[in-house]
């Protein structure tokens, strides 16, 4: 704030509004993405997107300017823009406006420097995440930002009307003007007009963004559409967050690995080395006792590190199933209780994450999780063989902690939904079994580290979208004795007791027709393969063999390899 404390007005009596210019702009940097299901919260994140994209273009630009003056020829040789999914996508149309207004050049000059230097990442597949802004909001906050975005829509649209002749439906489904009772801007759509790039996040994620989501627009300029696989730092990721198994990798590999993640390939010449393995699987387990540690001080809830981990981390949503984790952990707790234990692996079921603040089903999710956790651990029968917490305020420093001690990695997404996922990476760098889906990057992961080495299961997103069809999870539930018996538990209120009815709308998810995430479809197929990982998981000597492949085969996703496809196929290819 330019006036942080107005001393006239507070000796006057006016104390609130002494502080007001303070508490305003405090706003912008308080809290970063509120709840937008009010005006309010949508207003506060449009300003919030705004004032961050305008200052570091207004820095840009004034650098640029110190270094070559006002000639700004050469500026999309020297700078691009990479526009991380829709967020700083206002970066777009303001960046026209300080050409424009502030440095007084053409249209055709502005655009041509605009679109030379934007570049665009999408990081979903669910059209409901993609930006919309209503057109009166963003008139009345910027109201020559919507100048700017309707001047660049009606000349993007000739160039439409050109390529599909005569085709209205085409230029109403492509408009970056969305037309109904109120207009909105769509800010995907603005990405892609403005950028010479447009690139997924994994293999998958990238076909279905051509095929689907932006078919139109791959039509329309195939030549932007591209892939770039994410990746994670080994620095953070292996080397810092685990050094007990960094040394004794350095120990066998030397430090080149640090810098050069391919190098972890050697390590598969030591998965027959029963000293190496001994070693790896001592360290896994002081690992798990560290993490059992946290998990006591967080949740105060006793992991046992002579159990299996086995651990769902990451942002709650219905795509990510954590639904599905917690059905099948009531499948494990009423097998439990019928005395079906003969051969049964105990493990230690931890998820955590948190919930965008409007979302209501997320937040049940979590409710359930809670719930149902409480039960299986306050029941002495059940402990020896299954216990379960859900980690609160989940974050970066305590992912540090639970990737090196975690023995199976949850990536169990409706197939077609996860963009790439990057926690699957870090598990897998420190030496987590995956049980996955054919979904986002668990694809390349297991291209990497082969079929005996990942749990597969459910559907691919080409079934799930012909199961969708005629999708009745009701015939599901009747004919899966697990899944019949899991709802009826459900159903009968055993996990909320004295809170009737509270999980009704998740239990009505899940017999839903419409249920786009197929929770039921998949639930029988996760089941089975949650049996193949507790087999494995009994020949410790087999599965300590298998942890080692997947760190072995974990070098192609690092982040360097992900930055360099950035730097020589997009920044430096222009």
């Amino acid at each position: 704030a330019n006036d942080e404390f107005d001393l006239a007005e507070f000796n006057e009596g006016d104390y609130a509004e002494a502080v007001a210019t303070k508490n305003l702009a405090e706003q912008i940097t308080m809290v970063l993405y509120p709840n937008d299901s009010s005006v309010n919260g949508k207003e506060l994140r449009l300003r919030q997107q705004y004032f961050l994209s305008s200052a570091s273009l207004q820095d840009l630009l004034a650098r640029y300017v110190s270094q070559f003056g006002e000639d700004f020829s050469q500026f999309s040789e020297h700078n691009v823009l990479q526009l991380n999914d829709t967020h700083p996508s206002i970066a777009v149309p303001e960046l026209m406006r300080l050409l424009l207004d502030k440095y007084s050049l053409s249209w055709d000059a502005a655009w041509a420097i605009t679109s030379q230097s934007m570049a665009y990442t999408n990081h979903t597949l669910l059209p409901e995440a993609l930006e919309r802004w209503s057109v009166p909001m963003m008139k009345n906050m910027l109201p020559r930002i919507v100048e700017i975005i309707f001047e660049i829509n009606a000349r993007y649209l000739e160039h439409v009307a050109h390529h599909w002749p005569g085709d209205i439906q085409k230029l109403a489904s492509m408009s970056i003007v969305e037309e109904g009772p109120e207009q909105h801007i769509r800010m995907a759509y603005l990405a892609i007009v403005a950028s010479f790039s447009v690139n997924g996040v994994a293999g998958l994620h990238t076909q279905l963004l051509k095929q689907g989501l932006f078919n139109d627009f791959y039509q329309l300029w195939p030549d932007k559409f591209n892939n770039k696989t994410n990746g994670v730092t080994p620095r953070r990721w292996l080397a810092y967050c685990n050094p007990k198994l960094s040394a004794l990798i350095c120990r066998r590999l030397g430090d080149e690995w640090i810098n050069d993640l391919s190098r972890l390939t050697a390590l598969n010449a030591f998965s027959s080395d029963k000293q190496f393995v001994k070693e790896w699987a001592q360290i896994k387990f002081e690992n798990k006792q560290a993490l059992s540690t946290f998990v006591k001080q967080q949740c105060d809830v006793e992991f046992d590190p002579l159990m299996m981990f086995d651990v769902q981390v990451k942002r709650i949503h219905e795509y990510k199933r954590q639904l599905l984790n917690i059905l099948h952990v009531i499948h494990l707790y009423r097998r439990i209780l019928s005395g079906d234990t003969q051969n049964m692996v105990p493990r230690c079921v931890l998820i955590g994450g948190k919930a965008a603040p409007g979302y209501a089903m997320a937040k049940q999710i979590i409710k359930l999780a809670n719930n149902v956790a409480h039960m299986v651990n306050s029941d002495p029968l059940v402990t020896p063989f299954l216990r379960m917490a859900f980690l609160p305020n989940y974050n970066v420093s305590a992912m540090e902690k639970i990737c090196p001690g975690t023995d199976l990695s949850e990536q169990i997404s409706t197939a077609g939904k996860e963009a790439s996922g990057t926690g699957n990476m870090k598990f897998m760098m420190n030496g987590a079994l995956t049980i996955g889906t054919l979904d986002g990057a668990n694809i390349e992961m297991l291209e990497e580290v082969g079929d005996d080495n990942f749990f597969l299961f459910g559907l691919d997103a080409n079934q799930v979208a012909q199961a969708r069809i005629n999708y009745q999870p009701q015939h599901i539930v009747e004919h899966s004795t697990a899944l019949n018996g899991v709802m009826s538990m459900l159903k009968s209120g055993h996990f909320n007791l004295v809170e009737p009815g509270i999980f009704n709308d998740i239990i009505a998810s899940i017999i839903d027709p419409n249920d786009q995430w197929m929770t039921a479809a998949d639930f029988d197929s996760y089941c089975l393969a949650q049996e193949q990982v507790a087999k494995t998981y009994l020949d410790q000597d087999s599965w300590q063999k298998i942890s080692i492949r997947n760190t072995a085969a974990s070098g192609r996703f690092s982040s360097d390899n992900t930055i360099a496809g950035y730097r020589d196929e997009i920044w430096m290819k222009k």
